[in-house]
């Protein structure tokens, strides 16, 4: 009896014991796990040499292919990324280059200046017109008169001092240098008339002579010294209109007001200056040459007073004394 009641309990259990054995051993495979995806290791493997490849040719390539390679290892960088820079370079180069001063600019700007400045300063303008006239005028009246020619007086002086009187007339016979004219008139007068008489003719002569190269000295003398007194003026005027404005201002007064009223006063007294003191100049300067001249055709006529006439010539005077 227990034999069977046995058997029959480990039939009963064998199912149990089957499923448990089962559910505690783990599944065992034949494949490794580095060995499920063999691929990711490759390529991990392959890309730095790839990369090495593109970056670093080798030294068997052909130049042909080191600058096709260098071509495309070369960055491109977006034109964009430049521009912010570009913008601010060509704002600094518009911002360094001075503003041109056109002829309109100018124009207002001296009509705001005679504005400004009141009556003196249309006086020192038509000045300064007057002054740069006269100046050039004196300045061709110098040349036409040679006042820096010296050669051909003082070689007929000399022809005469040695005795050659006609070789000295025909040097200055057509001459039209200040020198020149009157060593003319005194080798004339010394053969047409004596001494004292001839003496007296050359100083009417000189005289003449100097007289008219000291025309327009008075105009420059007077520019230059009534120039500053208008300038003077028009500050004072100008001052005197900036302080009515600060009264009217009363308490609430700007003191910029009184600047600028200030200021614009001043003008007048620096343009008065600026006309002035190239008229003394110009004055100092032609007084100067006139000096020089009269020193020169001084000495002249001394030079040719001096010198004792030819027999021929000394007679010929006495006749013309005796008739």
């Amino acid at each position: 009896m227990r034999a069977p009641a046995l058997l029959a309990l480990l039939l009963t259990l064998s199912p149990v014991s089957a499923m448990a054995q089962s559910a505690t051993t783990p599944e065992v495979t034949t494949e490794t796990p580095g060995l499920q995806n063999p691929e990711p290791a490759q390529d991990s493997l392959q890309r730095p040499q790839a990369e090495e490849t593109v970056t670093a040719p080798s030294s068997l390539d052909t130049p042909a292919t080191a600058d096709a390679d260098a071509a495309e290892s070369v960055t491109v960088v977006e034109p964009s990324t430049f521009a912010p820079a570009t913008e601010t370079s060509a704002t600094e180069e518009v911002e360094a280059t001075p503003p041109v001063d056109t002829l309109a600019g100018a124009a207002e700007r001296a009509r705001t200046f005679l504005i400004d400045g009141g009556p003196s300063i249309w006086a020192i303008a038509a000045l300064s017109v007057v002054t740069v006239a006269l100046i050039l005028w004196k300045i061709w009246r110098f040349i036409l008169a040679g006042a820096w020619s010296t050669r051909m007086s003082n070689r007929a002086v000399t022809a005469w001092e040695s005795g050659d009187t006609r070789i000295a007339l025909d040097i200055i016979r057509t001459r039209r240098g200040i020198r020149s004219r009157l060593a003319r008139a005194a080798m004339q007068a010394r053969i047409d008339h004596e001494e004292s008489a001839a003496r007296e003719d050359v100083a009417r002569v000189a005289k003449n002579l100097i007289a008219k190269q000291e025309n327009g000295l008075r105009a420059l003398e007077l520019i230059a010294t009534i120039a500053p007194l208008l300038g003077l003026l028009g500050t004072v005027m100008g001052m005197i209109s900036a302080f009515q404005a600060l009264q009217e201002a009363g308490s609430s007064a700007d003191p910029s007001l009184l600047a600028g009223g200030i200021w614009e006063a001043l003008l007048t007294t620096a343009a008065g200056m600026a006309v002035a003191i190239p008229a003394s100049a110009a004055l100092t300067w032609c007084e100067a040459t006139i000096d020089s001249i009269r020193r020169d055709i001084e000495d002249l006529a001394a030079r040719i007073f001096i010198a004792p006439l030819p027999v021929t010539v000394a007679e010929s005077s006495r006749k013309l004394a005796a008739e």
